[in-house]
């Protein structure tokens, strides 16, 4: 008899399959320290060659965090089954000063908030973790 109840199962996921999931979004929140506390801002993200890339503005918090540990997590998960997937890194946020990679980012990273953005910021990932949540049906 099965009884049709229904549970979510969680797995891991791979460094490679993280990244994809994080590249297949485009928004996502950089957890960085402002004024002795933590700190969390919504940005939009590109990936580029495995690394996270956002924009900011000089002034802006998050400048705060030049040179110093971030973390930045994105996900997809539906409200409604509450199936889907979150991927969080950790890395050093550096500010990109290539004059040549900062006009490509320019043309590939449109912000979303209605203000001039004249920092790139490049986050390495040194730790990436993630999980799926599925649908899975316990029956006896």
């Amino acid at each position: 008899m099965n009884t049709g109840q229904h549970t979510r199962q969680m797995t891991e996921l791979g460094r490679a399959e993280a990244l994809r999931l994080l590249g297949s979004v485009e928004l996502g929140r950089i957890v960085f320290t402002a004024d002795a506390l933590p700190a969390i801002r919504p940005v939009n993200h590109i990936l580029d060659d495995g690394d996270v890339i956002i924009r900011s503005h000089t002034g802006a918090a998050l400048t705060s965090s030049i040179n110093a540990v971030v973390a930045y997590e994105a996900d997809d998960i539906d409200p409604d089954t509450h199936i889907g997937w979150s991927v969080v890194v950790t890395g050093i946020a550096r500010k990109v000063t290539d004059p040549d990679a900062i006009a490509r980012y320019e043309q590939l990273l449109t912000p979303w908030a209605d203000q001039h953005m004249d920092q790139v910021l490049r986050i390495h990932p040194e730790f990436i973790t993630g999980f799926t949540l599925t649908d899975g049906t316990v029956g006896r």
